[in-house]
């Protein structure tokens, strides 16, 4: 292995932890209403479990109202059960076939707990970017001690990785600081 793979394998890797902390934080609601909320609520459909957006059509009425329209008839109050017994907190009203499902305004502590799970999120971002980091650094040591490469490329190419690094977490903690505000916002 040389120096570029193991750089090129750090930074998709860090790119990686990225997208997943970006999809964890887009599970983490604010007061306003996204489809992709719904997207970790699992219902009944005929023996097997399977995400509510595979037998319904799930859109936004407004802001704050996502609204649930099943494709079978009987799927309705399954649906509605199986929202309600989320933990998401929500209520889903029923209206015929249709199931409107209001966001409750967030209060000021909910919000302050909200603010704290992001911040651990962001924590666990930053500790899997550290590890990718480790893993470089010891193969480039590894590299070093098996005499495949001279000291100095080792050394520019731990300074490498550690800007690498740098930047990836500065990323983090800007999403980190966009979601707090987010979420503060009334």
């Amino acid at each position: 292995m040389i120096i570029q793979d193991i750089k090129n394998t750090a930074e998709a890797k860090m790119g990686k932890s990225v997208e997943a902390f970006k999809h964890e934080l887009h599970k983490i609601r604010t007061g306003r209403a996204h489809p992709g909320l719904l997207d970790q609520v699992h219902v009944d459909y005929y023996g097997s479990m399977v995400p509510i957006s595979q037998v319904a059509n799930v859109t936004l009425l407004d802001a704050r109202t996502i609204s649930v329209q099943p494709w079978e008839k009987g799927m309705g109050p399954k649906i509605e059960r199986a929202i309600r017994e989320s933990e998401l907190g929500l209520n889903p009203a029923s209206q015929g076939d249709l199931l409107r499902v209001p966001m409750p305004a967030l209060t000021e502590e909910r919000r302050k707990e909200l603010t704290k799970v992001v911040r651990h999120a962001g924590e666990e971002a930053k500790i899997a970017v550290r590890s990718i980091r480790r893993d470089a650094n010891e193969h480039l040591k590894k590299l070093l001690k098996d005499k495949e490469v001279p000291e100095d490329d080792e050394r520019r190419a731990q300074d490498d990785v550690q800007r690498l690094t740098d930047r990836t977490i500065a990323e983090i903690d800007r999403l980190v600081q966009g979601k707090e505000a987010e979420v503060m916002a009334v």
